[in-house]
Order: structure tokens, then C-alpha cells, then sequence
């Protein structure tokens, strides 16, 4: 086995690896899943927290 039959193997490999991937991430059951994470952005649980550690005026008039 040559180095042109070590190519030519990973080349085979790799396409097959991208073509389950692929058929893997079109399926119906991984579906749920991506829908899930599509919203994740729009989670209101994940709002950062502004002016924090700052006092502000509400802040100095309720403290």
C-alpha cells in the first residue's frame, strides 16, 4: 500500500462520514431536537443582566 492508496482510503472515508452526517442531521428524528435549540435564542430565562454591580437611581432610592 502506497501513499496514493492511503489518500484515496481517507478521501472514502471522510465522504462517507459527511454523508451520514449529513443524512443524520436531515432525518425526521434529530427534527425535535434542532427545533428545540432554533428557539433557544428567544429564551427569555438567558437575558443578561444590565448595569450590574452599578447602582442606579431607582437603585438609590429604594436602598
Amino acid at each position: 500500500m502506497d501513499i496514493n492508496d492511503a489518500r484515496t482510503v481517507l478521501t472514502v472515508m471522510g465522504l462517507v462520514c459527511f454523508i451520514a452526517i449529513t443524512l443524520w442531521a436531515f432525518s425526521g428524528r434529530a427534527r425535535k431536537g434542532f427545533d428545540e435549540a432554533a428557539l433557544l435564542p428567544f429564551s427569555e430565562d438567558d437575558l443578561p443582566v444590565l448595569n450590574a454591580g452599578r447602582q442606579t437611581k431607582e437603585g438609590n432610592k429604594n436602598g
